[in-house]
């Protein structure tokens, strides 16, 4: 049996994320890189971080120098214990305004489902489960 540890899942996650799994908005603002793994895969990780262990989705927006950027997601584990892995993706001082929690989108997801798909087989065959079908 495989222990399924916040540890275990980080290490899946950041050794999976690459230029295919990137966001597309976040690619249009610039490249994925090597050297910023995180960059572009805060929604996606949070659904597989929520996948696993449950919790909330948190959501904020991005700002950089008074311009919004865009949208940051992270979770809040049962314990309320805030977990954000992909937060150093942020290397030009932005801030993450207006945090709260939002439900999970029901259903399959209407952008990015390819992608959430991909990276979380990656995490399965990384840390070696047979995860169930996504619902999204």
């Amino acid at each position: 049996m495989v222990s399924l540890t916040l540890t275990a899942i980080e290490q899946a996650l950041r050794g999976s994320w690459a230029a295919d799994t990137c966001s597309p908005d976040d690619m249009a603002r610039a490249a994925w890189e090597f050297s910023n793994p995180a960059w572009g895969h805060c929604d996606i990780t949070a659904l597989v971080v929520h996948d696993v262990f449950g919790g909330d989705l948190m959501l904020g927006e991005v700002y950089l120098d008074g311009e919004q950027r865009g949208y940051h997601w992270w979770n809040r584990l049962p314990d309320g214990v805030e977990v954000d892995l992909t937060l150093d993706q942020f290397r030009l001082g932005e801030t993450v305004t207006n945090r709260r929690i939002v439900p999970r989108p029901p259903g399959p997801l209407r952008r990015r489902a390819e992608e959430y798909d991909l990276l979380r087989r990656r995490v399965a065959d990384r840390i070696g489960v047979a995860w169930p079908p996504s619902e999204c």
